[in-house]
Order: structure tokens, then C-alpha cells, then sequence
């Protein structure tokens, strides 16, 4: 376990300052995924069968939950249709650019992550030229020090990305699941409230 983490260590050091900014994104990263995630789940809507909700639709005061919330709001004290789109809009409107916003910031951290990979290149193979136009007794340990760095953030920052893209791609497919299943909660309350205009 001593040796793993004096590994780690000195492959942290040799990485050199960009390791820093590389740990900072990773962390964004990892903890904007993992909350987007966890919020979702919390939702419960993909667990609720298509019998059920049509139930709620219909006996508003049964439903549960997120669900139960928003299909109460879009049906209470509502005579028209229009009225129904105009709260569903509303419920879009304070719901979705949430998950939008934290999408694209999550993007934009996964896509800084090779950036900053790439710029310890840059700056590891500056040291290796830095060494080899000095040259001197020194000469091997410097080029070794300049390369080991241009190698190291570049895997880092690949490290960090990878994972990250894929997390991206689930939270979007969440979040396009959630806008699909609130479209289809309005398709079922205007067909509610058609079914009563035309019984009464």
C-alpha cells in the first residue's frame, strides 16, 4: 500500500502544475455528474407504469411524488385547454433549462480536460528543448523530467475525459427520457380533459 501511494505521488509530481487544474476539473467533473444522476433518479418517473399515471391523470389527488405534483398544478382550477398548455409550459420552462445549463457546463469541463493535457505537453516538451539547448552534466535527467511530463497530463486529462463523455451522454439521455415523459403527461391530460368537454 506505501509503495502504491509513493507511486502515485511521484507520478503526480512528475506530472508537474498542470496536475493541479487536471485534479480541480475532475473533481467539477465527477461531482456535477454524480449530482445530475442522483437527482434524476430521485425522480421516479421511470419506474411508473403507463396504467398508473393514466390513473393519476384521471384522480389527480392519488398521485405520488414529482409526478403527482405537476399533473395537481396543470389540472387544478383549470377550464380549458389552453389553459393546460400554458401550465405545462410553465412546468417545462422551470424544470428542464436546469438540467440544460448543468449539461453544457459538465460538456464544457469534459472538453477542458485534454486541453489542459495538451498544454503539459506543451510545457514538458518546452523543458526537454529548455534541456537539450542548456545540455550539460544534467542533460538526461532534464529531458527525462521534460518528457515523463508531457506524457503524464496528457494521459491524465484522457483519463479524466473519457469517463466523463460517456456520463455526459447518460445524464443527456436522462434528461431527453424526462422532456419525453413530460410531453407524454400533457398528451394524456389534454386527452383527459377532451374526454370530459365531450361527455358533458
Amino acid at each position: 500500500m506505501a509503495d502504491t501511494l509513493q507511486y502515485i505521488a511521484e507520478t503526480w509530481q512528475s506530472g508537474g502544475v498542470v496536475m493541479f487544474p487536471l485534479l480541480l476539473v475532475a473533481l467539477l467533473i465527477y461531482t456535477v455528474a454524480t449530482s445530475l444522476l442522483l437527482s434524476f433518479g430521485k425522480r421516479g418517473y421511470r419506474h411508473l407504469k403507463d396504467e398508473t399515471v393514466v390513473g393519476w391523470v384521471k384522480t389527480p389527488t392519488k398521485g405520488e411524488g414529482e409526478v403527482g405534483e405537476i399533473i395537481r398544478y396543470t389540472q387544478d382550477e383549470v377550464q380549458k385547454m389552453d389553459e393546460v398548455h400554458s401550465r405545462f409550459s410553465e412546468v417545462f420552462a422551470s424544470r428542464l433549462p436546469f438540467f440544460e445549463r448543468r449539461l453544457i457546463f459538465l460538456n464544457t469541463l469534459v472538453a477542458t480536460a485534454p486541453l489542459l493535457g495538451l498544454l503539459g505537453t506543451v510545457m514538458g516538451m518546452l523543458m526537454t528543448f529548455k534541456g537539450l539547448s542548456v545540455g550539460g552534466g544534467k542533460l538526461v535527467d532534464v529531458v527525462a523530467s521534460g518528457i515523463s511530463e508531457a506524457l503524464i497530463t496528457t494521459e491524465m486529462g484522457l483519463l479524466i475525459a473519457v469517463p466523463g463523455y460517456f456520463m455526459a451522454y447518460a445524464i443527456k439521455r436522462r434528461k431527453d427520457e424526462y422532456e419525453a415523459f413530460l410531453v407524454r403527461l400533457e398528451s394524456l391530460t389534454l386527452q383527459h380533459f377532451k374526454r370530459k368537454a365531450a361527455a358533458s
